[in-house]
């Protein structure tokens, strides 16, 4: 039996929870019929109830289903943040199909990657997006493209407004494409669509991960899985009908759905969906929406701290604040805090933990506690242990191993990849299935986790072990730096190099005298060899969709650069 010492500091949160063996539709269909009237969604301004929701999501079931959607299909979303993507997730699991989500920046070629794998007849995307998929769907499975505008749900004025500004750039859609124009087809008075028979365990998302260093995968995600998940991050959060999360984070990422959408859902709360990221315009939502829970990645509560109308606004109504995704800087912490406590709010930003793998996020920092560096406990009914790297063996309190997580959030395995899921579901001495998460971590005495660092992520310097994460803080700490990157590069010598990425906070001082002060710095504060050997001054660094450190684009622009030097010969993705 796993050692679940973390959960004395539980709180009034209980150490399981009851979870329906129901559909992911079914469930948010619990929810409308338990608080018809409480605001479900905010979209600019244009409010749905929960009883509206459910009316919504389906009318799109018996669009889909008219259109010839049926039980076993798959359609690709690729849309932002918005009521027409969130309704189709559901009205597809409402007729036992499956929602196959990707980023709709994603080019033609990656588009038609996705597409075959997923095997998708149906798609749903923007008009704005109509090239890129005309492009990708020749020689796929692709029958039937959905198009819809963003503003098509937008209140009259603010529709009106887009389209004189921004909807005036986007390309027209030819008359003759071979496309359904969702206002249309969902405005018919369409056949009433039957539920199909869901079980809990069947697959219910798709999301993708590891695109980056070549080839995705696609990882497979249960109606359990979702809700569970869910229902966790709920109840962690006190997210209830008094709840109001502002939905940031895209649909196509698990934290986005996971928690700004399907956790609010599983909870009554409200989701205010935020279609795409600024900090001017978050700040402002911040300011008028008065949310109460608010989720991130590091880069965007750095953001938001430096925002002059973030700064000036009144943040008493936040209640939970969490980052994930990506290690959370110490000073990035510091200064989020500072400007939440000059606005009046006492809310501190947490850390916590997850993988797309697990859906999202199942680990967190207890509201009531903190601890330097720790990533939080478990969430009801998931354990996790440190286990020695490339074995099933359990560590002992403090010592340093492979993260590994059993629960019902763990996927179903990667997409038509027996070989990749094998490698990281496994099965251990205690008969439970193991996510093995390719994460360095400890665990303290009270069963607080604390990440170190990416298996692949971590460098071997002169044969001893470097952790990017940790240098990365101390250059955060400098005053001088806004952001840091740190990769390792090959070297003959040492094996790998390790290189520091800068952005300052004034790129005029950017040059010799800077870099060797920021490297004199890393000398005072690490042990020698994880010590940067060069600093690059960037501008800006590269970011992922969802606004983490690119730090694989750095790497492989390394690789080209030596490359081109004749100074590298090795393998093309070595991270």
């Amino acid at each position: 039996m796993t050692d679940r010492r973390w959960t004395k500091f539980y709180g009034d949160i209980p150490e399981t929870l009851n979870y329906p063996r129901k559909s992911l539709y079914e469930v948010v269909m619990d929810t409308v019929e338990r608080s018809p009237d409480a605001v479900a969604t905010d979209f600019f301004g244009a409010q749905m109830s929960y009883r509206q929701l459910g009316a919504y999501i389906d009318k799109t079931a018996d669009m889909l289903a008219a259109l010839g959607f049926h039980a076993g299909d798959r359609i690709t979303i690729s849309m932002p943040t918005s009521p027409q993507g969130v309704a189709a997730v559901y009205a597809a699991n409402k007729l036992g199909g499956v929602a196959s989500m990707i980023h709709p920046l994603s080019p033609a070629k990656e588009v038609h990657g996705y597409l075959t794998m997923s095997n998708s007849r149906f798609a749903l995307t923007l008009d704005a997006f109509y090239p890129v998929f005309a492009e990708a769907r020749v020689d796929t499975a692709l029958e039937t493209l959905i198009l819809t505008r963003i503003s098509d749900e937008m209140p009259p004025l603010t529709r009106l407004g887009f389209k004189m500004t921004v909807g005036r750039k986007i390309k027209k859609v030819p008359s003759d494409a071979d496309i359904v124009w969702w206002h249309e087809a969902i405005a018919i008075e369409n056949p009433k669509s039957e539920k199909a028979d869901v079980k809990a365990d069947d697959l219910a998302a798709i999301l993708y991960s590891g695109g980056t260093t070549g080839s995705p995968k696609g990882i497979m995600l249960s109606n359990y899985n979702l809700v569970s998940e869910g229902m966790m991050v709920a109840k962690w959060g006190k997210m209830d009908a008094n709840g109001v999360i502002l939905a940031i984070l895209p649909i196509f990422h698990g934290f986005g759905l996971g928690v700004c959408i399907n956790a609010a859902f599983m909870g009554g709360a409200k989701s205010i969906l935020v279609p795409k990221f600024t900090p001017e315009d978050v700040a402002k939502l911040i300011r008028k929406k008065q949310p109460n829970f608010l989720v991130g990645v590091p880069t965007l509560f750095e953001a938001l701290s430096r925002n002059p109308v973030f700064q000036k606004t009144d943040l008493s109504c936040l209640k939970a604040v969490f980052s994930g995704a990506d290690t959370l800087p110490r000073p990035v912490k510091e200064r989020f805090d500072a400007v939440v406590k000059a606005g009046g709010g006492t809310a501190e930003l947490q850390e916590g933990y997850g993988l797309t793998e697990a859906v999202t996020a199942i680990m967190a920092m207890p509201l009531s506690e903190y601890r330097e560096g720790s990533i939080g406990v478990p969430f009801p009914d998931m354990d996790a242990k440190i286990v020695k790297v490339g074995t099933t063996e359990s560590l002992p309190i403090g010592e340093e191993g492979e993260i590994c997580l059993a629960g019902p959030a763990v996927m179903l395995g990667y997409l038509d990849n027996p070989e990749e899921t094998a490698a990281v579901l496994k099965q251990h001495p205690d008969g439970k299935t193991w996510l093995h998460t390719g994460d360095l971590g400890t665990m303290d005495d009270d069963g607080f986790f604390y990440f170190k660092q990416r298996l692949k992520r971590m460098i071997k310097s002169s044969g001893m072990n470097v952790y990017p994460s940790q240098v990365e803080a101390v250059l955060h700490r400098h005053p001088a730096v806004a952001e840091a990157c740190v990769i390792g590069i090959p070297d003959p010598e040492q094996m790998e190099q390790v290189k520091a990425f800068v952005v300052l906070e004034n790129p005029e001082t950017a040059g010799p005298e800077m870099a060797t002060e920021l490297i004199q710095y890393c000398r005072e504060n690490l042990i020698k060899w994880s010590c940067p050997r060069e600093i690059a001054f960037r501008d800006e660094l590269p970011k992922t969709a969802v606004g983490k450190v690119a730090f694989r684009v750095l790497m492989d622009g390394e690789i080209e650069r030596l490359k081109a030097a004749g100074k590298y010969t090795g393998p093309e993705n070595r991270q």
